[in-house]
């Protein structure tokens, strides 16, 4: 999280902030044009079938659907049977199971100890702890209940950290930008084949939304977010980092805002194209 303090004609606080949990993601506002949502969009995720469709049923989270149903009938009937013929069973008792000898063989030897193996004994538990062993702390994720999109945002929060950043301006959402590694968004690698030029290596992190809510346009949220992403993929370690808009959509229709947007940003153009351009940065 960081505190921008922006003085304007009135003092506005400036707030930027990870989206890695649900209520930085409920925070995240709307499209401009409500026939796209950044909340439901796996445009860049999903190569093949990836949309920037407006799915309000990707909105509410899932957890507790199904569980209570569950959970009753991993449970069972509770109480004791309603059949008054029936045998009285114990808690362990198996009534599947065949029934036991009637007696015991007093003239049968004992049945012999199984021989321990040292080598073979054990071997399915778990290890136990060692307590010279350094404890390893607990991975931030997204839970399973999560919004779909909330968890598309968290896949690589245990190790490389958030995919997602709001600008907050007295605590409204203005601007909203989604980011990370090549590797995460393949849409992104499959563009990038068209462009054989481009550098293989090191492979750079990519921005692949930013926008800004129609009311707080031109203002310069969008480029102060922007620099806050690339100052953070700097101290993650990449040397460079590219975006790629499309230059004739619509300023409502495109989340990759316009060529001229990433040349202010500190981009320069390193592939011209009529449609699908590609803006880099070197960090």
């Amino acid at each position: 999280m960081v505190a921008l303090p922006y003085s304007g004609r009135a003092m506005t606080i400036l707030e930027i902030v990870d989206v890695t949990d649900e209520a930085h993601f409920g925070l995240v506002p709307p499209c401009a044009d409500p026939s796209f949502d950044h909340r439901t969009c796996d445009y860049w995720e999903d190569a093949d079938r990836g949309s920037k469709a407006s799915r309000p049923g990707w909105l509410p989270a899932a957890a507790g659907l199904a569980v209570g149903s569950a959970a009753g009938l991993a449970a069972g009937p509770a109480g004791p049977s309603s059949n008054p013929f029936a045998a009285r069973l114990s808690a362990d008792s198996n009534p599947f199971a065949p029934p036991s000898r009637a007696g015991a063989n007093p003239f049968a030897s004992a049945p012999a100890a199984s021989i321990r193996n040292p080598f073979l004994d054990g071997l399915g538990d778990a290890p136990a702890p060692s307590p010279f062993a350094p404890s390893r702390p607990a991975r931030p994720s997204v839970p399973a209940g999560a919004p779909r999109k909330l968890q598309l945002l968290g896949r690589g929060l245990g190790i490389f950290g958030s995919y997602a950043k709001l600008l907050l301006a007295d605590g409204q959402a203005v601007a909203y930008c989604q980011f990370g590694p090549l590797s995460a968004y393949p849409r992104a690698l499959r563009l990038r084949e068209l462009y054989p030029q481009l550098p293989d290596a090191p492979l750079p992190a990519v921005i692949t939304c930013v926008a800004t809510t129609a009311s707080a346009r031109r203002q310069g949220y969008a480029l102060r977010l922007v620099a806050e992403v690339t100052s953070d993929l700097t101290g993650r370690g990449f040397t460079a980092v590219e975006a790629y808009p499309e230059a004739t959509a619509r300023a409502d229709a495109t989340p990759a805002a316009n060529p001229d947007f990433w040349i202010k940003a500190g981009f320069r153009l390193a592939v011209d194209d009529d449609r699908y351009p590609v803006l880099r940065r070197e960090l």
